[in-house]
């Protein structure tokens, strides 16, 4: 009789150009006047696949923003466990010329057995390793061994501003034991790795305003304070000389690490010559008291993500700006609170504002830290599952430096343990030119996570 992995194995061919085929739809979330119906039509796409692969209950239920896709299979009977799998379907912006794409980003293409495509790895790629292990097992076993709920959303790229109320509102509906997500990398092919860590995240945009318009730098240039100048005089604030966050009270509610913890983090620092390979920085920068893998997974940051005021056209323009702005983030660890250092950063910005111009600190999107337990029961069973497809392998359990805000809402809402098993590298490219995913760990990913559900239904 066939196995799920006999099924996988042979139809491999068939489910690469099925990802092809998702790839190809340029769901990019943040384009809402333009790309809505792209967004759409890649969750009508799922849908359809989901139906095809044996699940039923698959809705495409609407939000103020992009769609939710639910399906369900509820088949094990009500003793079983119910996994609940998460990814996302929407992508980040793409332009093969603007961001000098090798190819074209929005139509797939494979290279030395890399596939490149926007979404490949994030998260297209990975949270479709979860449809065809469902398929694998249901036509072939006829049935799961254990029940199994789909959430895919559209909106993780723009901070997921409709998941929260969605998961409120639909606890019984999404109620489960254990939750998996695939939104994360391990550090090489032959060494996978199970996240117990993610940061949250506050975005925000700083606004500084001073003249009413657009001046001509010569008739005002010194005696009118230029926006521009005064942002970047307010930023130049934002952190010590050490290179900590200066925002007061910012630091108050981080855990210290315990010599266990960064004996564990030790075991998994990322070397300097690696971070400075793929990053293609001459030297590294951060807090001298932490190492690397610290900075990125256990510290919080604050960030700059862009920049915005007067002439930025070709050529030359006199111009003082009247306003200015920037586009900034903080990542956060466990124990903060998004909106609590939303708060710290207005307030700090509003006493450092020199008082010839006017400032304005907006909360644009905001997702709180998580973390599990390596001991927990659930992260075990990822272990087991990695090892078992990797050779013997076990996973590293590391912290990652990003944000997945629907973790800590599983965990406030649902009340259940989330398993971070990501199939990507971290050098894949996500949200960057030529995004990639080795085409090997999408089929071994499949592997993995047929033997995954095997593993949940053991707990």
């Amino acid at each position: 009789m066939s196995t799920p992995h006999d099924y996988a194995h042979a139809n491999a061919e068939h489910f690469r150009n099925q990802l092809f085929d998702l790839l190809r739809i340029p769901s990019i979330s943040a384009y809402t006047k333009t790309h809505a119906d792209q967004v759409r039509a890649a969750a009508e796409w799922l849908a359809t696949d989901l139906r095809a692969a044996g699940l039923s209950a698959v809705e495409v239920i609407p939000t103020p923003g992009h769609p939710v896709v639910y399906a369900e299979w509820m088949g094990a009977g009500e003793n079983a466990p119910t996994l609940l799998i998460y990814g996302h379907y929407d992508v980040q912006p793409a332009d093969k010329v603007k961001d000098k794409w090798t190819s074209e980003p929005f139509e797939p293409e494979i290279r030395d057995g890399i596939l490149y495509a926007r979404g490949s790895s994030d998260d297209k790629g990975q949270a479709f390793i979860h449809v065809k292990a469902v398929e694998s097992y249901l036509k072939t076993v006829g049935k799961l061994p254990v029940n199994v709920k789909f959430i895919l959303e559209g909106e993780e790229e723009v901070g997921s501003p409709n998941l929260q109320p969605f998961i409120a509102a639909n606890v019984e509906k999404l109620k489960a034991d254990v939750c998996v997500i695939s939104d994360s990398g391990m550090p090489t092919l032959d060494q996978p790795a199970v996240i117990t860590s993610v940061r949250g995240l506050t975005y925000m945009e700083i606004h500084v305003w001073g003249p009413a318009l657009d001046l001509h730098s010569g008739q005002y240039g010194g005696v009118v304070h230029n926006p521009a100048l005064a942002l970047v005089q307010i930023l130049s604030k934002m952190h010590n000389p050490d290179n900590s966050v200066a925002v007061p009270g910012f630091y108050d509610d981080v855990l210290p690490l315990t010599p266990a913890d960064r004996e564990a983090l030790a075991r998994t620092e990322i070397p300097e010559a690696v971070i400075r390979r793929d990053s293609g920085v001459p030297a590294l920068w951060g807090e001298p008291s932490y190492n690397n893998r610290e900075r990125t997974g256990a510290r919080p940051t604050f960030e700059i993500n862009g920049l915005y005021s007067g002439h930025i056209e070709e050529g030359a323009k006199t111009v003082l700006p009247a306003r200015a702005m920037a586009k900034v983030s903080c990542r956060l660890v466990a124990n903060q609170e998004s909106l609590r250092i939303y708060e710290l950063v207005r307030d700090y910005v509003a006493s450092i504002t020199p008082p010839t111009v006017h400032s304005e600190v907006k909360l644009l999107n905001r997702g709180e830290p998580a973390t599990i337990p390596i001991d927990n029961p659930a992260i075990q069973a990822a272990a087991r599952a990695y090892a078992k497809s990797w050779g013997g392998q076990p996973p590293l359990f590391l912290r990652e430096g990003g944000s997945i805000p629907v973790v800590a809402d599983f965990q406030h809402y649902l009340n259940i343990p989330v398993v971070m098993m990501g199939y990507g590298l971290n050098n894949d490219g996500a949200h960057g030119p030529d995004e990639h995913y080795v085409v090997e760990m999408f089929h071994r990913g499949i592997d993995t996570a047929i033997t995954f559900l095997d593993e949940v239904s053991r707990l």
